[in-house]
């Protein structure tokens, strides 16, 4: 899968995933959509930010979600 939207650069962010050339972290977005903001609200807040911005962090996430195998302790 290949995300256009998202960049990882050590200078940015200390090299977090990060909306195009934002400096937004993926992960803030995500906490804000946990936290219940919607996409408006968060455009709002982020002027620069585009709806498919926030679809490609979703994405993101499902990505990693997927990725990882994460075992516990029974």
């Amino acid at each position: 899968m290949s995300f256009n939207r998202i960049t990882i650069d050590p200078i940015v962010c200390s090299g977090r995933p990060c909306i195009r050339d934002l400096q937004l972290p993926v992960a803030r977005v995500l906490e804000l959509l946990a936290a219940g903001q919607t996409r408006d609200e968060i455009m709002n807040s982020y002027p620069r930010l585009e709806d498919e911005d926030i679809a490609e962090a979703l994405r993101y996430a499902v990505f990693l979600a997927e990725a990882d195998v994460v075992e516990f302790a029974e």
